[in-house]
């Protein structure tokens, strides 16, 4: 895979930051969103790449002025901050090239789109949260594949591994504009460094760790998986990444995919490895139980000492308290990340994040998915709303290549380090598979799993059962 140079932020509003990083955030199908409302993600179907564009369209899309064309935006970051820094950036672009853009964004996103689409009467873009929805539309016609030109300018500042996505029976029908990083462990480096622990570079390192922990009386992790109607997305993530650690991007792929069933033995593999990870012993859940404690409730007895190691996305920065040090030697309450560790030195992210896509293949609309395409787009929108957080972390993550770091504060660019340094990087699965597994069974028999009503080949086999013919 390229190496990328990514900049993203953590979450300023700890409920708008939440929404993101599940991929399903808050207006989709599953993951760390549901309660959160800023993070959270699918794929798209048709034609062949630039179907339905000629050389006509991509000239004018380059020309720089479209004679007062009017560009209409949705999508479902609502925060200030968000709202302000994607209107600011796509203004300056839309007063360069004559077109102005004016961008909505909806708490209804998901429900309200889909009667727009019904009723004939979509905005021009919408940037999705599941590359899943964007699939269907795709599937129905209701959105264009893109032109050649926005192609071309996603192959430039996007890895494939991000476009994928995007795109269904290979042709490319999404942008992808933001991006969300789960695998992370946030710690507390001076607790790390009074105790004599090391930073893990393996998972056999983390076992040990979590074993050397509690031998000392600590207690190595802080869980929680409760989140109203959501409750068991987190369980979702941490299967995830061992699916991804344990077996690799080809066997994820046919999970999400159903080329495999859900209880394959590599799938039951991984739910049990998460079930191990959560034994008693290596638990503080705030609330009592893991299911009874809310998934944003760990942040605080991570900075208390309850805990030493909470693994979450990037958007988790929001949930500590105001005034929180992070990425700070010098600062010993400080908090900081360092990589959820791998098994077979594929350096595997699991994602999440956005995409955009258009319901017309009017040059003005390709010209401004095009600019949302660049580094240029990212860097802008994160200089910016950093700025209306007067230096905070913005809860903002693009891995459009070719961004300066420097717009990004020392926690942020640890994150970019992270992903520069994946050879392997999968979008949510649970954002990719069907609503009523991803953001259904999935949920709650990993809920019961974690319970200890049923075993790990229970759940699997209740949710194979639950997929959709």
């Amino acid at each position: 895979m390229r190496k990328r140079s990514i900049k993203l932020a953590a979450v300023p509003v700890a409920l708008a930051l939440v929404a993101g990083a599940c991929g399903s955030d808050d207006d989709s199908s599953s993951s760390d969103d549901s309660s959160e409302e800023t993070e959270g993600s699918d794929a798209a179907s048709d034609e062949d790449e630039g179907e339905g564009d000629d050389g006509g369209d991509d000239e004018a899309a380059t020309s720089g002025d479209f004679d007062g064309a009017e560009v209409t935006i949705t999508g479902p970051e609502r925060d200030d901050p968000s709202i302000a820094a994607i209107q600011d950036t796509l203004g300056a672009f839309g007063e360069e090239n004559n077109i102005s853009i004016s961008y909505a964004g909806d708490a209804d996103w998901e429900a309200n789109i889909n009667t727009q689409v019904e009723g004939g009467n979509p905005p021009d873009i919408s940037i999705f949260p599941q590359p899943g929805k964007l699939a269907e539309f795709a599937a129905d016609g209701a959105v264009v594949a893109l032109t050649d030109e926005v192609n071309a300018t996603i192959d430039e500042f996007w890895d494939e591994s991000y476009q994928a996505d995007g795109a269904t029976d290979d042709t490319q029908y999404g942008v992808p504009v933001k991006t969300d990083l789960k695998s992370l462990v946030w710690y507390k480096p001076a607790a790390f460094e009074e105790a004599g622990y090391e930073v893990p570079e393996t998972i056999d390192d983390f076992t040990a760790l979590m074993a050397t922990m509690v031998e000392d009386g600590n207690t190595p992790l802080c869980v929680g998986i409760e989140s109203g109607q959501a409750t068991g997305w987190t369980f979702t993530d941490w299967t995830e990444e061992m699916v991804l650690r344990l077996h690799g991007g080809d066997v994820y792929d046919q999970w999400v995919n159903h080329e495999i069933p859900f209880n394959d033995p590599q799938i039951v593999e991984a739910m049990q490895a998460v079930v191990d990870f959560w034994a008693d012993e290596n638990v503080f859940a705030s609330g009592g139980s893991i299911a009874a404690t809310n998934f944003g409730d760990n942040a605080i007895p991570l900075s208390d000492g309850q805990c030493m190691m909470h693994r979450q996305a990037s958007f988790f920065a929001g949930f500590f308290a105001e005034g929180t040090a992070f990425a700070d030697p010098d600062d010993p309450e400080a908090i900081d990340v360092f990589y959820f560790p791998d098994i077979n030195g594929d350096n595997p992210v699991l994602t999440a994040g956005t995409y955009a896509a258009a319901f017309n293949e009017d040059p003005a609309t390709m010209a401004v998915l095009n600019y949302m395409a660049t580094a240029d787009y990212a860097e802008t929108r994160q200089r910016i709303q950093t700025e209306e957080l007067d230096g905070g972390l913005s809860g903002f993550l693009s891995a459009a290549q070719g961004q300066d770091p420097s717009v990004y504060q020392p926690l942020e660019q640890g994150f970019l380090e992270i992903l520069n340094d994946s050879e392997l990087a999968r979008f949510d699965a649970s954002d990719l598979m069907p609503a009523d597994v991803g953001a259904g069974s999935f949920w709650s028999e990993g809920t019961s799993l974690v319970n200890g009503t049923i075993d790990a080949q229970t759940a699997a086999d209740n949710i194979e059962a639950s997929w959709p013919s």
